[in-house]
């Protein structure tokens, strides 16, 4: 309870500092309400980074980013909607409305064919936005004459161009780098780690829960009467919310691509927040630190938090170490590592919007960023400062400087964490 009362009034804080809410955020800025689907560079930082200690010099990036904007995985998401529209525009029950949604629909369709899940133009040009100012921000590491870089991806396309688009952009900024690229298979243990253990079991009892909050923030009574003529119709022929969500997934993800199709306009700025509010509490109760489903999920990225500091411990030079995969592990990460208010307990689902937005954390091309620095001379302590989509971020240890925290002290407290959970994890196994 102290731990909930205490990140509670962090999260407060922050509002009460920023001084806007989820719901102005979003009527200011719609593709927000994208939530995964959120273009980067609709929402890149506007302050600049806080000055390197005296004294002390960066010298090793540790990073685990997901892959840029993408075409939407399911052939479904496309074909399923148009197919709806095309059967009601035969039947003489599509408004003028209506017809021009499934005409913009089949106008984007081409375009998709073949492409499903692939890295968008709009995701390539996000990753080389994120290269230049890795170099640009810390040219003490990408600008050292012959910097190892080692950079690695899951196996999926998108990831894989993706981390070309970033190493391409720090090849540029230093010819004389060194780069070693990986993908494999036996990387994904880390990289993109299957729920198992008890995370696979909460996890399936979340995927129950977060079906009982999807109709509650739907209401596709206004839009059915927009798009079609006959509601008799539409009541025995149609899925209303399910089509509602499908229709408003297109819409979202079109900031995906360079287009004019656009379907926003659709949706009232009510069912825009309505939409995003059931995304946000799915998010938070299939990869989020909730509390209705035991704080464990994040405990899905344990394998990858144990490569980070593993690979911390061998640095001995200026290096990098580049880690490319998917929103499901920089999400549950961002939380396991308590970034900012990341990893926030709230009881009353009602009430997530106030306190934890998705947005914040996982867009196309979020990426966390730790960068460590040392002494320039003599010995002292490691610092580091971690960078959530290049926002510099509070971390769950003190210090009196922050964004710099010693290395040694998150260390521990994060081998401690995984520790209590690995314990947990045995004794769920043994019963």
């Amino acid at each position: 309870m102290k731990r909930l009362m205490t990140t509670l009034a962090v999260a407060l804080m922050a509002i009460t500092i920023t001084a806007q809410t989820a719901r102005e955020e979003i009527k200011a800025n719609k593709y927000l309400s994208g939530s995964q689907y959120l273009d980067y560079n609709r929402r890149l930082p506007d302050k600049p980074l806080t000055p390197t200690p005296k004294g002390y010099e960066p010298f090793y990036m540790s990073h685990y980013g997901r892959h840029g904007s993408r075409w939407l995985i399911s052939e479904n998401s496309y074909i399923g909607p148009r197919n709806t529209l095309r059967e009601a525009k035969e039947l003489g029950k599509l408004t003028p409305l209506g017809e021009e949604t499934l005409r913009k629909i089949e106008a984007f369709e081409p375009t998709s064919v073949d492409r499903l899940g692939d890295l968008s133009t709009v995701g390539e040009r996000q990753h080389h936005g994120i290269g230049m100012r890795m170099a640009q921000n810390f040219p003490e590491i990408f600008k050292t004459k012959n910097v190892p870089i080692d950079a690695r991806s899951t196996v999926v396309n998108r990831c894989i161009l993706s981390m070309i688009a970033e190493c391409e952009e720090l090849a540029a900024a230093n010819p004389s780098a060194r780069f070693h690229n990986d993908v494999s298979e036996s990387l994904q243990y880390y990289l993109n780690q299957p729920w198992d253990g008890l995370v696979k079991e909460t996890g399936n009892d979340g995927k129950v829960r977060r079906e009982l909050w999807r109709d509650k923030y739907t209401h596709p009574e206004r839009l059915m009467k927009a798009l079609f003529n006959d509601q008799q119709w539409v009541f025995n022929n149609l899925r209303a919310s399910s089509f509602m969500r499908s229709l408003f997934e297109i819409a979202t993800n079109m900031q995906s691509h360079d287009t004019d199709i656009e379907l926003f306009s659709l949706f009232t700025d009510e069912e825009i927040y309505d939409l995003w509010r059931q995304n946000n509490i799915a998010w938070y109760l299939n990869y989020g630190p909730a509390p209705q489903t035991k704080g464990i999920m994040p405990f899905s990225q344990r394998n990858l938090l144990r490569n980070i500091i593993e690979t911390a411990d061998t640095v001995t030079q200026t290096q990098a170490t580049l880690r490319f995969g998917h929103e499901v592990c920089v999400m549950p990460l961002a939380c396991l590592l308590e970034l900012d208010n990341c990893a926030v307990q709230v009881e009353n689902l009602d009430e997530l919007d106030q306190y934890w937005q998705n947005y914040k954390i996982f867009p196309m091309g979020c990426n966390i960023q730790l960068i460590f620095y040392r002494p320039k001379k003599g010995t002292g302590d490691i610092l580091v400062k971690a960078l959530l989509n290049e926002r510099e971020a509070t971390l769950p240890v003190k210090t009196d400087s922050h964004p710099y925290y010693k290395w040694a002290d998150l260390r521990q407290y994060y081998l401690d964490k995984l520790a209590k959970f690995d314990e947990m994890n045995k004794e769920q196994i043994v019963k």
